[in-house]
């Protein structure tokens, strides 16, 4: 993009923007997300940090719509139980009626200890069915597509600020953005003009 334009720009300008402007990004559109339903498909994938794999949870509706995300530096209940309380605070979620996750023993254990708390309603069902999380595995692409270009990060929190400005951006090209449908390129500038108060 900064070639196209012919700036004359070092590449690390471009890293410390997406730096401060990644959790602002996130921070400014969750207002503006369109609800989400009650069929949660939940699943991690992994990234590289610092030449060790850590893990993105992430989760997407029946339809496709991302819930929420979270990277975490382990993959146990406790990461599960974060990434769950993470995702069900979100305005712009429903409660859950079914959580699909794959057979990772991590997820039933988060979700009895969610619920013996009263964090998770008791009648939400839990599936462990593979196939069916498939939307979510099929989800994850579109941020490793982003990721794989920049090699691996070099500290959990500069991953934790660029993963951010990806899934958001993520979200907006989807349509989960009110008034602003997919594949309108015209409407998302304008609304991401609107939220940091830039004259268009």
């Amino acid at each position: 993009m900064v070639n196209e334009r012919r700036l004359g720009m070092h590449h690390t300008t471009v890293f410390r923007w997406v730096q401060e402007y990644g959790s602002e990004i996130d921070k400014r559109c969750r207002p503006h997300l369109k609800p989400t339903n009650d069929s949660w498909r939940v699943d991690e994938t992994y990234i590289k940090v610092k030449g060790e794999w850590k893990y993105l949870y992430r989760a997407v509706d029946s339809t496709g719509k991302t819930l929420d995300f979270l990277i975490t530096a382990k993959r146990d209940a406790a990461a599960a139980k974060r990434f769950f309380r993470k995702a069900l605070k979100a305005a712009h979620n429903q409660e859950p009626r079914v959580i699909t996750v794959d057979k990772n023993a991590a997820y039933p254990k988060a979700i009895d200890e969610l619920k013996q708390k009263k964090e998770l309603p008791q009648q939400v069902k839990l599936r462990q069915e593979k196939y069916l999380n498939n939307i979510v595995e099929q989800d994850h692409r579109g941020i490793k597509r982003l990721v794989k270009p920049g090699m691996e990060f070099r500290s959990f929190n500069t991953a934790r600020r660029t993963l951010k400005g990806y899934e958001m951006m993520n979200m907006i090209r989807k349509g989960q953005i009110e008034k602003v449908e997919r594949g309108t390129v015209k409407k998302r500038i304008k609304f991401i003009n609107q939220i940091f108060g830039v004259a268009a």
